[in-house]
C-alpha cells in the first residue's frame, strides 16, 4: 500500500523528500485547484493511504478544505502559524508533525548538529 503526502509547491515536496523515505509520494497542488488536477489526483491516489500538509496561511486553508472534500479520509498534518510554509518550517518541527501522523517508520531523521 502506498502513502501519499499531498503538499502545495516543488519547495515544500523538496523539504520534505529529505526527510521521508522514497516510498512515500509526495505530490503537489502547485497551488491552484481546479477540476482537471483534482481528477488526476484522484486517479494517482486511487484509495491509497493520504495525508494534506499545506501551509497555514489562507491559501493553504483554502487548498486544504478542497482537498478535505476530494479525500475524507485523509489524515492532516499541520504546521505552525507564523513559519513561513511547509519549506520554512524548521526539520525538528517537520519530523515532530510526521511523528504525529504515525509516519515515524518512514521518516529519515537528520544527523544531529555537531557537538562544538
Amino acid at each position: 500500500m502506498a502513502i501519499y503526502i499531498i503538499v502545495e509547491g516543488k519547495n515544500d515536496r523538496s523539504k520534505l523528500r529529505r526527510l521521508l523515505q522514497e516510498e512515500v509520494r509526495i505530490v503537489c497542488t502547485f497551488g491552484t485547484l481546479n477540476s482537471n488536477k483534482l481528477e488526476a489526483l484522484r486517479k494517482e491516489i486511487k484509495d491509497e493511504e493520504v495525508y494534506l500538509f499545506m501551509d497555514n496561511d489562507s491559501s493553504g486553508k483554502k487548498i486544504r478544505g478542497v482537498l478535505r472534500d476530494a479525500f475524507p479520509d485523509a489524515g492532516h498534518i499541520y504546521t505552525r502559524r507564523g513559519y513561513p510554509g511547509v519549506e520554512g518550517t524548521p526539520d525538528e518541527y517537520l519530523v515532530a508533525q510526521l511523528e504525529k501522523a504515525g509516519l515515524e517508520e518512514f521518516i529519515v531523521y537528520p544527523a544531529p548538529p555537531p557537538i562544538p
